[in-house]
């Protein structure tokens, strides 16, 4: 792991204005966590919330995750939270194809500094993205097909690719907890 490189990408990421959303936003969401993290979440982009303090997953959807981190054995200080955008989209629309093209580089940096050992895709963007960019482009289903299952990209046998319900699900239907809990609980078994 390169802390100087990580700092490099997150200091960059703090002034971008490749897209209007860099304009549009009041923080960047840069990341944060353990930089020599063996565990990595990513998530689609920062909501109100997040824009506001600047840091991920402070929200509705922050609290389910510190619970559901709870669960599987982990603490905020054990792991890295990004985001596939690291400015908020207006009314927290969906990512348009334009703005993950011009913000996942910075994402793929973060990952290449970082050299996490389990990538969890928090949600449908992270899903695509992350599986399209580690060669299972032919793995990707939609998230109720996939959640909780571990894929190994080709040529790279250390590194293991979980696909979650983003947490924000239990925030619109709470009947999603018990779903992500089992997800969450089986990475207290997944060796690093």
């Amino acid at each position: 792991m390169d802390t100087t490189i990580l700092e490099k990408i997150n200091s960059e990421i703090r002034v971008c204005r490749k897209c209007p959303l860099g304009d549009s936003c009041t923080n960047h969401v840069v990341g944060e966590g353990n930089s020599k993290a063996d565990l990595l979440f990513v998530g689609e982009a920062p909501g109100k919330n997040e824009d506001l303090t600047g840091k991920p997953f402070c929200g509705k959807a922050g609290r389910v995750l510190d619970q559901l981190l709870k669960i599987s054995g982990y603490k905020r200080e054990d792991i890295y939270i990004a985001n596939i955008l690291k400015c908020r989209p207006p009314k927290n629309r969906n990512p348009k194809l334009e703005e993950i093209k011009l913000c996942t580089p910075y994402l793929v940096g973060q990952l290449e500094a970082i050299q996490p050992k389990i990538i969890c895709c928090l949600g449908n963007f992270s899903v695509s993205f992350i599986m399209e960019k580690f060669g299972l482009s032919n793995k990707i289903q939609p998230i109720g097909k996939i959640h909780g299952k571990i894929f190994i990209p080709p040529k790279m046998r250390l590194l293991k690719i979980m696909p979650l319900y983003h947490p924000a699900s239990v925030t619109y239907n709470p009947n999603m907890f018990s779903i992500l809990k089992k997800d969450f609980q089986m990475l207290k078994n997944i060796p690093v």
